[in-house]
């Protein structure tokens, strides 16, 4: 979860907006960009005039990976069923404006500036994290404008997470839980699944991904009592590929749907996920709906193959050029799954380029890639982020018998492609950290929409 307000924005504040004076001061207001807690956004809510309580009805999204994923495919569905959709997702990539999706629009900076201002002038100065009031600003936003439902993204965690005060979704998510956030969030995957079932409500629906048995042990407990009943995938209904195509079944019935558009085996899971969500929640939506969203469902920066733009014109001609912004180890288990069915597809030579922050295990999210690749090159994270030393990446991909360098940004790593050709061109996949992907986008002119 970021709280930042401009990954992927240039250091040298070249295009600042007059919404980032505002970003300034929410960023002073507590000494910590991370401070899990639920009293100060209760505080600002009241003060609010509670806009947590006249929200649309509610799906809510907590997990470690696949919560963006699963959420576009929701939206997709209900967009392809004429439901006007909110979302609240986080971090951004390029602009903030990313996280705030009103009615299906990302929301404007005029809008966006006078719902920040209200809650910092409501605020009054108090202590209260980055993310704290921005997701109070967001949920003010969702509470003026009409939609039929709103997605909303849990940030980190769950249970003490700024979204979770919602007191009665339609349905609770939880995408697969896997080691990540220790800080925060515990060091055992049970630790951290009690931390993701936080969300869960008293009589509440819940749908699961597939969960390690540690994890899924947790949550069931919490579930029963509450009196939240589950719908667990690979129990109440199961996701899988057959010939090519989506199959979801559950107690309502099969659905036989095209192969989602996201790349990778592991949105398989995020699709069947999402519509065992949208079944459970019992909106009555069209099986043709469900069709258009497998076809249109689109999430930045996973599995995304890059199109013209001035960074990829930087690589040699014919190199594929791929971005994802995993970063855990389940991160680099589902990116390196992709890779080796593309690779099983059409064979080229696999290129890595990766950044990382420090506090990210770079060794467990880039063991699935030996055999795999066949060389890596290793970037700083750009801006003033707290970045792994590339000659640390390069270390451990040696370590694992790719070829490793070292270069000053992503520009200069596609530049050295040049220098040592190969037939056929390789397929160049970026990854490894979320502020690297944004940057990359934000380069190539790619920004999302």
């Amino acid at each position: 979860m970021s709280a930042l307000p401009a990954a992927g924005s240039d250091p040298a504040g070249e295009n600042r907006r007059p919404v980032d004076d505002i970003f300034d001061r929410l960023l002073a207001l507590h000494p910590k960009l991370i401070d899990l807690s639920l009293e100060r956004m209760w505080r600002l809510l009241e003060r609010l005039g509670h806009p947590e309580r006249r929200l649309p009805p509610v799906i809510h999204v907590a997990g470690t990976n696949g919560k963006g994923s699963t959420v576009a495919f929701m939206r997709a569905v209900l967009e392809a069923a004429g439901r006007r959709v909110h979302v609240y997702t986080s971090p951004h990539l390029v602009r903030f404006n990313e996280r705030i999706r009103l009615a299906g629009t990302l929301v404007d900076d005029a809008r966006l500036t006078d719902a920040l201002a209200r809650a910092e002038e409501a605020n009054g100065g108090e202590p209260i994290t980055f993310f704290e009031i921005t997701t109070a600003a967001a949920l003010l936003l969702f509470s003026e404008v009409p939609a039929d439902i709103l997605l909303l993204e849990v940030g980190l965690g769950g249970r003490l997470d700024a979204t979770n005060v919602v007191e009665k979704p339609l349905v609770s998510v939880i995408t697969p839980v896997s080691i990540d956030h220790v800080d925060f969030l515990g060091e055992t995957v049970a630790e951290i699944a009690g931390e993701k079932a936080g969300i869960l409500k008293r009589g509440v629906p819940a749908v699961l991904g597939r969960q390690p048995r540690e994890a899924l042990a947790v949550i069931e407990r919490l579930a029963a009592r509450l009196g939240a009943p589950l719908s667990i995938m690979g129990e109440q209904y199961q996701a899988y590929e057959e010939g090519g195509r989506l199959v979801v079944s559950d107690e309502a019935g099969l659905m036989d749907l095209p192969r989602p558009r996201l790349v990778g085996p592991h949105q398989i899971g995020n699709a069947g996920l999402a519509i065992e969500a949208l079944r459970v929640a019992d909106l009555g939506l069209p099986a043709a709906a469900f069709e258009e969203g497998m076809r249109a469902a689109q999430w930045p920066a996973r599995l995304q193959r890059l199109g013209p733009g001035p960074l990829v014109a930087r690589a040699p001609e014919g190199v594929d050029v791929w971005l994802d912004g995993g970063h855990n180890a389940a991160g680099g288990q589902a990116i390196a799954a992709a890779l080796a069915d593309l690779e099983d597809r059409v064979s080229r030579p696999l290129v890595l380029i990766v950044g990382m922050l420090g506090n990210k295990d770079a060794d467990a999210f880039l063991t699935p890639f030996a055999g795999l690749a066949r060389e890596l090159i290793a970037v700083p994270v750009p801006g003033e982020h707290k970045g792994a030393a590339p000659e640390a990446l390069a270390a451990i991909a040696r370590a694992y018998g790719l070829d490793a360098s070292t270069a000053p940004d992503v520009p200069a790593a596609l530049d050295g492609l040049s220098a040592f050709p190969v037939d056929p061109p390789p397929r160049v996949l970026i990854a490894g950290s979320l502020y690297l992907a944004g940057a990359v986008l934000a380069e190539n002119g790619s920004l999302p929409e």
